[in-house]
C-alpha cells in the first residue's frame, strides 16, 4: 500500500469545503460583474477579491463570538452594499439597482467547477460517501449542486449548526449527521485553517491547492510523510480517486 493510500486507510466519508475547493468562485463573479456593468471601466479585480474577504472577515466573526448571519445571500448583499457606499466604489453605487444587485448576489449560486472535479466526485462518489461542508446556506449550495453538476450524497450548510467554519460546532455537527467517527472522515480543503479545525476532531486532512485560494500559505503545505501538518496533498480531485 503506498504512502498516500495508507493515510486513506479506515476513510468511509469524503467531507468537502465548496467554495475555491469544489468551485471557481473568482472566475463566474469576475464574468458576472463584467457582464452587469457593460462599458464601465472598474477594476473587477480587486472588487471581486474584497467581496470575498469580506465574507470571510463575517464568517470569522461568527464563528469566533458565535452571534451574527449564517446566511451567505443575506451577507453577500450586505457586504456588496456597503461597498458601494465606500470611497472607493461609490461610484458603481448607480450602476446597479436594487433588483441588479440581488441578481449580483444570486450569481454566486452559479460557480463552475474546477475541470478536475465532476469526474473526481462522480469516480468517488462510487466508493465512498461524497458530502459537502460548507458555509453557504442550503438553498445556495442545492443550485450551486445542480448548476455545477455536484453528485452530493448529501449537503451540510452551515444553516444546520447555527454558526460557521471554523466553530467546532460545524465539524461535530458534520460527524453527527453522518454517524461517523472523525478518523473515517476527512475533509477535503483549500484552506488550511479549515483542515486545521477538522483535524482537532479526529479527521483525516487532504489538501487541494487552488489558484484562487491560500495564497500565502498554499506552496508550503506538506504532507506528514513530508513533514507537513496534514495527511495528505492531492492536485486534483481526480488524483484523490485514484488514491481510495
Amino acid at each position: 500500500m503506498s504512502t498516500a493510500a495508507e493515510a486513506l486507510r479506515g476513510v468511509e466519508a469524503y467531507v468537502f469545503d465548496v467554495f475555491g475547493t469544489t468551485v471557481d468562485w473568482y472566475a463566474n463573479i469576475m464574468r458576472e460583474l463584467e457582464k452587469s456593468a457593460p462599458g464601465v471601466n472598474a477594476d473587477w479585480d480587486a472588487f471581486a477579491k474584497e467581496w470575498r474577504k469580506g465574507y470571510f472577515r463575517h464568517a470569522r466573526s461568527v464563528s469566533d463570538s458565535g452571534e451574527g448571519n449564517t446566511n451567505m445571500d443575506v451577507v453577500h448583499r450586505e457586504i456588496l452594499d456597503a461597498m458601494l457606499k465606500s470611497p472607493q466604489w461609490n461610484y458603481l453605487a448607480s450602476v446597479w439597482d436594487d433588483k441588479a444587485r440581488q441578481e449580483l448576489v444570486l450569481a454566486w449560486h452559479r460557480s463552475d467547477g474546477w475541470p478536475d472535479v465532476n469526474k473526481g466526485l462522480y469516480a468517488l462518489k462510487k466508493k465512498k460517501i461524497i458530502v459537502a461542508l460548507s458555509n453557504g446556506n442550503m438553498r445556495f449550495l442545492v443550485d450551486l449542486a445542480k448548476h455545477a453538476d455536484l453528485p452530493w450524497d448529501a449537503v451540510l450548510s452551515v444553516d444546520l449548526f447555527g454558526t460557521c467554519k471554523p466553530n467546532p460546532k460545524v465539524y461535530a455537527g458534520a460527524l453527527h449527521y453522518l454517524e461517523l467517527p472523525g478518523e473515517k472522515c476527512a475533509m477535503v480543503a483549500a484552506h488550511l485553517w479549515d483542515l486545521e479545525a477538522a483535524a482537532k476532531h479526529g479527521m483525516k486532512t487532504v489538501y487541494v491547492p487552488r489558484p484562487t485560494d491560500d495564497l500565502n500559505v498554499r506552496e508550503k503545505v506538506k504532507s506528514k510523510a513530508e513533514g507537513g501538518t496534514v495527511d495528505l496533498v492531492v492536485d486534483s480531485f481526480e488524483t484523490l480517486a485514484e488514491l481510495v
